[in-house]
């Protein structure tokens, strides 16, 4: 069986000209599953899949260009002119509720704020000690180092064609090679140009070099690496070049509507 991923948007916090920012769309023959939906990715999922059938949308965290799609895909399923046949589950971190019934308040004169969202979503936090059983994907987690909490992924689809790894947002002291070990695609941020590497602490920087992004592709025995988050303004072109001196398998852009089927 075929898996796919399509990148959504690969910018980091601020969209780019031509891309917005994190969102990953993950398919098989029987479920769609989207990993992040930051501002302007809606757009580019609806030219790929129907939003009102996803099998779910898991948030790793809750910073704005991860999660602001959430906000327009809520309209868009509630006010669509063709009515979903059922709630989507989206799939939150822990304090995801809380966040989302404040989110809810500022739009809900017509809601409780907790109804806000739930008018068309099945909300739920994960465990991310545990893992998620979505159709024919299973989802995993573990704990990055960032500047608010937030959560690898790893899918895992029914069959032997191999994982994908997602290290969401996350810095280098970060230990998830024990985690990524294994997986056949490895979607990494690469958001810290290496001129600005140790502007930050090590233990406390929030965000990979190309080259960490590489090594860790390279240490996990993947096949492709996409690189992703990074600026249009640092020419992701370096961050390419960079990551090609550590890692021997393909390197993807991730740039809207770029594809990769493994099976």
């Amino acid at each position: 069986m075929a898996t796919m991923l399509t990148v959504l948007g690969g910018s980091a916090a601020s969209v780019g000209t031509g891309q917005g920012c994190s969102g990953y769309l993950v398919s098989t023959e029987t479920c769609n599953v989207v990993l992040d939906l930051g501002p302007d990715t809606l757009l580019e999922l609806r030219k790929h899949t129907d939003f009102r059938a996803l099998g779910a949308v898991v948030l790793s965290h809750l910073h704005v260009d991860h999660m602001l799609d959430i906000v327009a895909l809520r309209f868009s399923l509630a006010y669509n002119p063709i009515e979903p046949d059922r709630r989507t589950p989206l799939w939150v971190p822990p304090g995801g509720l809380e966040f989302f019934d404040k989110v809810g308040e500022v739009f809900s004169s017509d809601f409780e704020p907790d109804d806000f969202f739930a008018k068309v979503f099945e909300i739920n936090e994960y465990d991310p000690d545990g893992s998620l059983q979505l159709g024919d994907l299973v989802v995993s987690f573990a704990p990055t180092v960032h500047f608010v909490p937030c959560w690898a992924i790893r899918v895992h689809p029914m069959g032997d064609g191999g994982d994908l790894l997602y290290t969401a947002d996350t810095g280098p002291s970060a230990d998830l090679r024990d985690f990524a070990h294994g997986s056949r695609i490895v979607i990494a941020e690469a958001s810290t140009p290496t001129a600005e590497r140790d502007i930050m602490p090590f233990v406390s920087r929030g965000h990979l070099t190309a080259v960490e992004a590489a090594e860790l592709a390279r240490n996990a025995g993947a096949a492709i690496l996409t690189l992703t988050h990074m600026f249009e303004e640092n020419d992701p072109t370096i961050a390419l070049a960079e990551a090609a001196t550590v890692f021997d398998g393909e390197i993807v852009h991730a740039q809207p509507g770029a594809r990769i089927t493994w099976s």
